[in-house]
C-alpha cells in the first residue's frame, strides 16, 4: 500500500511551534509522506524568516509561496490571501495530496482551505473549534466549515464544532501539538544557549541574572488603526517598570506596521537600557525563555496555551483572546498604562502556577499522525453523514 501523502501548510512564525510535532510525527510514520510548503510571513526576513529554522530542524520544504502584500492594512490582508489561494492552487496541482493540513485561525490559513476544497482535496484542520476576539474568529470558523476532519485542541472545541453542524465521528481531541515541545521543556527547561549570541536583536542587553519579564503584543485587526497607541501604552508600562525585559516582534497582520513603527519611535525617544528586542527564535529556545522568566505581558495565544501548561504567570491585555478557555495563570487587563503595570508587579510577586493540561498533555503530534494515517479521507459533507 502506497503511503498517505500528507501536505502541511505553514504561513507564519507561529504556526511552525504550533504543528513542529505533528510535522516530525508524519515524517516519521511508516504510513505518511509530509509534503511540507512553507507561505507568507513565514518566509519573509523581517518576521524571523521561520522558514530557516524549519530546514535546520531537518523538514524538506516542497513549495514555497510568496503571497505577502506590503502595507499590514485590511486591503493588503484580504490581497495576501488571494494572492495565496492563486498560488497555493498551483502547488497542490503539482503536488497531489491526499489530504491538506491548514493549522489553526491566521488569515493566510483562509487561502489554503480555499484552494484545497475547491480542489476537491480532503481538508483538516488542527485547532479548530475555539473562540477569540480579532479577525481570527471568523477565519477560524469558516475554516471550520470548509473542512473535513477537525483535529482539536480542548473538549469545548470539540462541542462547539459538534453544534456548528460538524459530524461527530469526524472530530477529535488531539491537543495542542505546541504543549508537546512545552512538555520537553517542562522536564529539562535549563538555559542551555548564548541567548544573545545566537539571537542577536536590537537594545542593550540587560542583566538577566535577577529575573526578567517577555513582551509579545500584536496588533488586533478588528482594531488596527488604534495599534500604535496600544503600543506605546504597553511601552511606557514597561519603561516606567525598569524589569529586565525580552521584547518580541508583532505577527503581519493589519496593524502590524502601526505596532512596529510605535517601537522603533519610542526606542529613539527613550533611553531603554532594560529592553532588548528580537524578531524570532527557535520554538524550543522560545519556550526555555518563557518559562525561566517572571511573567509574560501582551496579547500572544502561547499566553493561553503554552503558558498554561508551564505554569508561567501572564498580564493578557485587551481583547485578541476574549473567549478563549485559560487557565488561572492568565490575569486579563485593559490598555491601560497604571493596570498594565499593577498586574505585571501582582504576577511577579505571585511566581509561577501549577501546570494545567488544558490544552494537552504533549503526545498531540503523534496522535495526530495516527488519525492521518487511519481516518477515512473524504472531501463532501454529505458523505460524513
Amino acid at each position: 500500500m502506497s503511503k498517505r501523502k500528507i501536505c502541511v501548510v505553514v504561513t507564519a512564525r507561529p504556526s511552525y511551534s504550533r504543528i513542529k510535532t505533528a510535522l516530525q510525527a508524519i515524517k516519521d510514520h511508516p504510513d505518511l509522506e509530509l509534503m511540507l510548503v512553507v507561505a507568507a510571513s513565514a518566509l519573509l526576513e523581517r518576521y524571523g524568516t521561520a522558514v530557516n529554522y524549519m530546514e535546520k530542524d531537518g523538514f524538506e520544504i516542497k513549495a514555497r509561496v510568496f503571497n505577502v502584500l506590503e502595507g499590514e492594512n485590511l486591503t493588503a490582508q484580504a490581497k495576501t490571501t488571494g494572492l495565496g489561494i492563486l498560488e497555493l492552487a498551483t502547488v497542490f496541482e503539482r503536488l497531489e495530496p491526499d489530504a491538506v493540513v491548514t493549522v489553526a485561525d491566521r488569515f493566510e490559513t483562509m487561502s489554503t482551505a480555499i484552494a484545497a476544497s475547491y480542489m476537491n482535496i480532503p481538508l483538516v484542520h488542527i485547532q479548530g473549534g475555539e473562540v477569540t476576539g480579532n479577525i481570527d474568529e471568523k477565519v477560524r470558523h469558516a475554516i471550520t466549515k470548509l473542512s473535513d476532519l477537525h483535529l482539536v485542541a480542548t473538549a469545548k472545541a470539540k462541542e462547539r464544532l459538534i453544534k456548528m453542524g460538524e459530524f461527530p465521528k469526524k472530530v477529535f481531541v488531539t491537543g495542542c501539538p505546541s504543549i508537546d515541545i512545552a512538555h520537553e521543556i517542562l522536564v529539562n527547561h535549563e538555559f542551555d544557549f548564548d541567548l544573545f549570541g545566537k539571537y542577536g536583536g536590537v537594545g542593550i542587553q540587560p542583566d538577566l541574572s535577577n529575573g526578567y519579564i517577555v513582551v509579545m503584543q500584536h496588533p488586533v485587526t478588528t482594531e488596527y488603526k488604534m495599534s500604535r497607541e496600544h503600543i506605546e501604552l504597553t511601552l511606557n508600562a514597561i519603561n516606567e517598570l525598569k524589569i529586565p525585559t525580552l521584547w518580541f516582534w508583532p505577527n503581519v497582520d493589519a496593524g502590524s506596521d502601526g505596532t512596529s513603527k510605535g517601537i522603533r519611535s519610542y526606542r529613539e525617544k527613550y533611553k531603554m537600557e532594560h529592553i532588548h528586542f528580537f524578531k524570532n527564535m527557535e520554538p524550543l529556545d522560545f519556550l526555555k525563555v518563557l518559562k525561566n522568566s517572571n511573567c509574560l505581558i501582551g496579547n500572544s495565544s502561547v499566553g493561553i496555551r503554552e503558558c498554561a501548561y508551564l505554569g508561567i504567570p501572564v498580564v493578557n491585555i485587551g481583547s485578541r483572546q476574549s473567549g478563549r478557555e485559560r487557565g488561572k495563570n492568565v490575569l486579563d487587563v485593559t490598555y491601560d498604562k497604571d493596570a498594565i503595570k499593577t498586574a505585571v508587579l501582582s504576577q511577579v510577586k505571585n511566581g509561577h502556577y501549577s501546570p494545567d493540561k488544558i490544552y494537552g498533555g504533549g503526545v498531540s503530534g503523534t496522535e495526530i499522525a495516527d488519525l492521518l494515517s487511519t481516518e477515512e479521507l473524504t472531501f463532501s459533507k454529505i458523505l460524513s453523514y
